[in-house]
């Protein structure tokens, strides 16, 4: 089974920068395999990269407030690309650590994790206010049933087969086997 950190990300004193705080909070830990782990890392960026350095997970599921195409309360499923840090990275600010900026950092400390998603919401407001907008709140309870359905199918799938066959200890057996 893959190990699954299911993240929420976001400061809930910014309005709807709270929505991937608010979907883990309300995530049922027993409708969850055992290899799957939620948490609440809010605005701690960088505590979710350092953890992420251990490489103890297989998948990373982070929920946060983003810019997607829609209305306010779309939530939309983004697979993000291994892509290169940049070499002159922003210095790292603990209270703005946007998904792209907690992978940066694994990054350049030297870390990775195989699969990352991104659960995202479009907000309304990111204005100093306590509680989600009306759209976003009414996207919330959408949102955990397909995070939740997201992290059971990660923790399920099986690995990406080897490029090279010839490189798949399986299938050698299987060759020795016949």
């Amino acid at each position: 089974m893959n190990r699954v950190l299911v993240a929420g990300i976001g400061n809930v004193f910014l309005g709807d920068d709270g929505f991937g705080v608010e979907v883990v909070r309300r995530m049922d830990p027993m409708a969850v395999p055992a290899s799957v782990r939620v948490a609440d890392y809010g605005i701690r960026g960088v505590h979710l990269a350092y953890e992420l350095l251990g490489g103890a997970y297989d998948t990373l599921i982070m929920v946060d407030a983003v810019e997607i195409d829609g209305p306010p309360g779309t939530v939309a499923v983004l697979e993000i690309d291994d892509e290169p840090v940049p070499e002159t990275s922003p210095p790292v600010n603990g209270h703005g650590m946007h998904p792209q900026a907690v992978l940066d950092l694994l990054a350049r400390l030297g870390g990775r994790v195989p699969r990352v998603l991104l659960v995202g919401c479009r907000p309304q407001t990111i204005d100093e206010v306590m509680g989600l907008s009306e759209p976003v709140a009414a996207a919330v309870e959408g949102a955990v049933a397909a995070v939740t359905a997201l992290a059971c199918d990660e923790a399920h799938r099986r690995a990406d087969p080897p490029a090279d066959p010839a490189a798949d200890p399986a299938a050698d057996r299987e060759r020795a086997d016949a």
